[in-house]
């Protein structure tokens, strides 16, 4: 395949691996050439910006946007750690996080935590002013491998050694990315076109095409998906279309896994961009809808809780304490709640009782003591979609 007939298609290097000589995809620079279509992609472009000005909006009038955040950071974290295998769900993150034992491997759930601080230190650095670039996606790549699995994969350092996507060698792979020796290359084209102005291409299409040339790079020995997909929404940050970072396409990738990558390789081996586009488009839209609505029905449930403590009488005022608190920690115990709350232990115990007896709380270890209690209606919501099978 060669890009004379079509400056769209990248080109093949021959390159070594051990004794084996393997071909190596090097994409083209972006923007595509020719021009992607835009004309095809108008009412896709138009419904997912206005779902994400929508979801916007809604941000800037959500009572606690500070907790909406918090739990929706914790959610992509989950999702897209999920992705790449790891079986740890959100409860699991939060018990880990509060520093009570989870249920499943501790290296899935510090990879997850890794995700979070990975997020959390890139929108730090984007707010301090600091550009998009080379050198803060290497930066967010050493938080994301900070700890352990894959902190021996020289965490924010370009590859030096051939990797692959599938199969068990490059020879046998469904996807070699490009040689080590040309990946500064590639990256280095990839940052002029962030920094470019091209008032031609609306954000939405440059975070789409964004997203496919880093996974096609691949430029890290691990944690290039779960980078690749924080890149959208810092793209989105940094550019203003979004003030804070609620918006995460993990779902609706999980959701149409086979779809993702079968559009991935279309773009490598036949240029079809305006197809992948279309996808990422009707992705942005889907995940902007959920979120909005996610974020009415927490409202709408807390608002209604709240109510039914303030009903309590006298109680309520260190229920309410209590209650706040479960919103920051869905899974809680009685001892853990009063360190973080200052309130006594025997007071956050009658709170807790009467959060059971109004169904908002449920104890669910069984045992006597170190009790752990869920908040039921609120995590059902946040865990929608971040299931992972019984084990």
């Amino acid at each position: 395949m060669n890009g004379s007939t079509n400056q769209r298609l990248g080109r093949y290097v021959t390159t070594s691996w051990g004794d084996e000589q393997v071909r190596a995809f090097v994409p083209p620079p972006l923007p595509p050439k020719p021009p992607v279509r835009l004309d095809a992609l108008q009412l896709a472009l138009e419904q997912a910006s206005q779902a994400l000005g929508r979801l916007d909006g809604l941000a800037s009038i959500l009572p606690d946007l500070p907790l909406f955040i918090y739990t929706y950071v914790r959610k992509e974290a989950v999702l897209s750690s999920q992705i790449e295998g790891t079986q740890s769900s959100l409860s699991d993150l939060l018990l880990f996080e509060n520093d009570e034992a989870p249920g499943v491997p501790l290296a899935d759930v510090q990879e997850v935590s890794n995700y979070v601080a990975a997020l959390n230190h890139g929108l730090a650095r984007l707010r301090g002013g600091f550009p998009l670039s080379l050198r803060l996606i290497r930066e967010i790549h050493e938080v994301l491998l900070s700890k352990g699995r894959g902190s021996d994969k020289q965490p924010g350092e370009f590859r030096r050694s051939q990797n692959w996507i599938g199969g068990t060698r490059p020879g046998n792979a469904v996807f070699v990315p490009p040689p080590p020796e040309l990946v500064p290359e590639c990256m280095g084209q990839l940052e002029l076109f962030l920094h470019e102005e091209r008032p031609d291409l609306p954000l939405l299409v440059r975070a789409g095409l964004v997203h496919v040339q880093f996974e096609t790079i691949h430029p890290f020995l691990d944690g290039n998906g779960r980078l690749g997909r924080l890149l959208i929404a810092f793209l989105f940050c940094a550019a203003g279309a979004l003030h804070e970072p609620i918006l995460y396409l993990s779902l609706f990738f999980k959701a149409n896994r086979q779809a993702y990558y079968e559009l991935l390789d279309r773009v490598r081996v036949s240029g079809d961009w305006e197809t992948w586009l279309d996808f990422f488009l009707t992705g942005v839209k889907t995940t902007a809808d959920l979120a909005v609505n996610a974020a009415r029905r927490i409202v709408a449930l807390l608002e209604a809780d709240r109510r039914k403590i303030e009903s309590l009488g006298r109680p309520a005022a260190s229920v309410l304490r209590v209650f706040q608190h479960a919103q920051t920690n869905p899974i809680l115990s009685i001892g853990g709640t009063a360190k973080r709350t200052g309130v006594s232990f025997p007071t956050v115990a009658s709170a807790v009782g009467h959060m059971q007896r109004l169904g908002l709380l449920r104890e669910i270890t069984g045992k006597r003591r170190k009790r752990l209690f869920v908040y039921d209606p609120y995590l059902a919501i946040l865990n929608e979609g971040t299931e992972v099978p019984a084990r």
